[in-house]
């Protein structure tokens, strides 16, 4: 069966839910078009307070699903395709209530890029962060080294996308990824107070301190992302890539030349 994004709104608070859960929530063209028409949704309503984003299932999302990877369903160049996906997830920042993540399980590639594109992250134990992207023969490209950049320095982020290495809850929590981790049966409970508690509060300062947060982070962020899609179209035409494909194809090691 296909995944579905699906939104429900109780009272000031909207919930979005990746649901394609017997594949961790891995997300296809259909999903990634229905998220991003969900978040249009709420940039244009004035009675929503504070947006919780999670997963069903045993994880937020592992990022792109491989059997969509080469399939395209819509009639996008792969650069038009990235277009789509930048101007859809950075709806997000036109939004006036706040995104509290409820990261679990696998939080994998682009849906772990997204999450840090929200304002607040709160991981179950147990949970995994990874950035693959590297052993696909691509680069991250949703944002994401940019706020890890913000969050963690050179090293880290560095060491994450070079190696592909799964990053625990424990440590995102020290580096600021997570403000907060939390037993897994707590974390609907946990990412619904903090939602309740921001709706509480005056809605004109809560947009305000955003404003002042996102001053700081965006530009960078924006910047960061602009060159990623230059780049990654970059690396979808390149020698290295055709090398990769051929050499998957004819089921031996590839001979990469860095062109």
């Amino acid at each position: 069966m296909a995944g579905s994004v699906r939104m429900e709104i109780d009272g000031p608070i909207a919930i979005i839910t990746n649901d394609n859960s017997e594949k961790h929530n891995a997300f296809d063209d259909d999903m990634d078009a229905q998220l991003f028409s969900v978040i249009d949704e709420l940039a244009r309503r004035d009675d929503i307070r504070a947006v919780i984003w999670r997963g069903e299932g045993p994880s937020f999302s592992s990022g792109r699903d491989a059997a969509s990877i080469g399939n395209l369903k819509v009639p996008l160049s792969h650069h038009e395709l990235m277009r789509r996906g930048h101007r859809g997830i950075q709806r997000l920042w036109d939004l006036d209530a706040p995104v509290v993540v409820a990261c679990k399980g696998w939080v994998m590639g682009g849906s772990f890029q997204r999450a840090l594109l929200c304002d607040v992250r709160v991981a179950a134990e147990g949970t995994r962060f990874r950035l693959p992207e590297l052993t696909y023969g691509v680069i991250p490209d949703t944002g994401g080294m940019g706020v890890l950049y913000e969050m963690c320095g050179h090293g880290v982020v560095s060491d994450l996308v070079l190696t592909g290495r799964v990053m625990p809850a424990e440590e995102a929590l020290s580096h600021g990824i997570v403000s907060r981790v939390v037993p897994e049966d707590d974390l609907d409970g946990v990412t619904r107070e903090i939602a309740e508690q921001i709706a509480s509060r005056s809605f004109v300062a809560v947009k305000m301190a955003r404003e002042v947060i996102a001053h700081l982070s965006r530009p960078q962020i924006r910047s960061s992302m602009a060159d990623e899609m230059i780049y990654q179209t970059f690396i979808s035409r390149s020698d290295d890539m055709t090398e990769m494909r051929t050499a998957r194809a004819e089921e031996r090691a590839p001979n990469y030349t860095g062109s």
